[in-house]
C-alpha cells in the first residue's frame, strides 16, 4: 500500500513513517510549507524541512514538498485575524487541521496516487461496518482528538495515526534505537503560525489596537486596555494593573469580554462567578460518525488540557447545541471549541457562542 505520511520535522511523523516502513509500506514523506515568515530569528521552517529531510535519507524513502501558503493564508490566517478583530478567542490548529492538513494535504496525495495518508497524531480510528470512529490514543496524556474533532468519513477511510498506540517516551526510545536525528527534538508549542514569540506583538503588526475601558465586576473603572483581542476569559498575566487603592493585593482576572462597549470585565477572585458557568450554546455543528441521543450521558472538553466533564446535550438545529454541564466549568471562552466524547469515541463537537447565566 502506498502512504504518504504528512512530516513536520518533529519526531511523532517521523516514528510515524518508520512504522509504516517495518510495516512493509511504500512511503513517501510530504513536507507541507504553511507559513511566510521573514523573521527568521522565529521562524523555523527550515530547521524542520532540514531534520525532515535527514529522516527521510535515514529511513531511505522519497521527500515531496508542497507550498501551501496561499491556502493557509485563505482559509485559516484571514478567518482567525478576523475572529481576533471580533474579540473572539479562536483555534488556529483546529481550523489548521480542517482546512490544510485534512483537506489540502488529503487532496493533493489521493491526487498522487496515494492509497492512504499518515500523521504523526495522537489518535486511532475505529472501523466498524464501513462506519469510521475516531478513538483516544493509547498515551492519554498526549491525546490530540480534541483537535482532530472536524475531520469527515471521507478522510477517516484513508487515513492512519501510526503512533496513536504508542507512548510518547517509547515514540522518543523507538526515533533514538534508529538513529533519527530528531529523537530528542523539543515538541512544537504555541499558535501554529505565532510559535514561540509574544503573541501580542504579532497580533499588532495585522489588526490596530482598539484601546478601551478596564472596569470590576460592579462597573467601576481600574485602568486601560489596548484592544479585547489581546486578552482571554481566565487571564491572569499580561492585565497591567496592581497596587490599586481600595482593592487588595490579589491577582486580577479577565472575567469576561464586554464587545459592544468594548471593556475588559476583571476580578480578583480565581473562581469569580463570572467565571464559573455550567451553560453554553455552541455553534458550527461537526459531527464525524454520529449525532447525540438527547437521553445518553456525554463528555465535553471546552480547552485541551482539561479532564472529560460530564454533560447533557441538546442540539438545536443542525449548526447550534446547547450543553449544561454537570458542575461548573471555569473560563468558558467563546471562539474557543467544545469537543464531545462518548467514552473513547470523539464524537464531533462546536465554536463555543457564549455561555447561558441561569434563568
Amino acid at each position: 500500500m502506498k502512504i504518504i505520511v504528512g512530516m513536520s520535522g518533529g519526531v511523532d511523523s517521523s516514528v510515524a513513517a518508520l512504522n509504516l516502513i517495518k510495516q512493509n509500506h511504500e512511503v513517501i514523506g510530504l513536507f507541507m510549507k504553511s507559513w511566510e515568515d521573514d523573521d527568521l530569528s522565529n521562524c523555523s521552517a527550515a530547521q524542520d524541512y532540514e531534520d525532515t529531510l535527514k529522516v527521510c535519507q535515514k529511513l531511505s524513502i522519497p521527500l515531496k514538498t508542497i507550498n501551501f501558503t496561499k491556502e493557509y493564508q485563505e482559509k485559516v490566517f484571514n478567518i482567525v485575524l478576523e475572529q481576533f478583530h471580533q474579540g473572539l478567542t479562536p483555534n488556529p490548529d483546529i481550523l489548521c487541521n480542517q482546512e490544510i492538513k485534512f483537506k489540502c494535504f488529503f487532496e493533493e496525495a489521493i491526487k498522487i496516487g496515494a492509497d492512504c495518508i499518515a500523521t504523526g497524531h495522537y489518535a486511532t480510528i475505529k472501523n466498524d461496518n464501513d462506519n469510521y470512529y475516531l478513538c483516544r490514543s493509547y498515551d492519554k496524556n498526549k491525546d490530540q482528538t480534541y483537535f482532530l474533532y472536524r475531520i469527515n468519513q471521507t478522510v477517516l477511510k484513508k487515513l492512519v495515526f501510526p503512533v496513536g498506540e504508542m507512548l510518547k517516551t517509547d515514540v522518543r526510545k523507538l526515533a533514538k534505537k534508529n538513529h533519527l536525528v530528531n529523537f530528542d527534538k523539543k515538541d512544537s508549542t504555541g499558535i501554529c503560525f505565532i510559535g514561540e514569540r509574544n503573541f501580542k506583538e504579532f497580533l499588532s503588526s495585522y489588526i490596530l489596537k482598539n484601546p478601551g475601558d478596564i472596569v470590576d465586576d460592579k462597573g467601576h473603572f481600574i485602568g486601560k486596555h489596548d484592544g479585547l483581542m489581546f486578552y482571554t476569559i481566565g487571564q491572569r498575566s499580561g492585565l497591567n494593573i496592581g497596587g490599586l487603592k481600595k482593592y487588595p493585593e490579589k491577582p486580577w482576572y479577565v472575567l469576561q469580554k464586554n464587545i459592544s462597549e468594548n471593556k475588559l470585565v476583571v476580578g480578583q477572585n480565581h473562581n469569580h462567578p463570572l467565571l464559573m458557568q455550567k451553560k453554553l450554546t455552541c455553534i458550527n455543528l461537526h459531527w464525524i460518525t454520529e449525532q447525540v441521543n438527547q437521553k445518553e450521558t456525554y463528555t465535553a472538553k471546552v480547552r485541551y488540557r482539561q479532564d472529560d466533564q460530564k454533560c447533557e446535550i441538546s442540539v438545536q438545529n443542525s449548526s447550534t447545541a446547547k450543553v449544561i454541564f454537570e458542575s461548573a466549568q471555569r473560563a468558558i471562552t467563546p471562539g474557543q471549541s467544545i469537543v464531545f466524547y462518548k467514552k473513547n469515541i470523539c464524537l464531533g463537537g462546536g465554536i463555543i457562542e457564549g455561555t447561558i447565566t441561569d434563568e
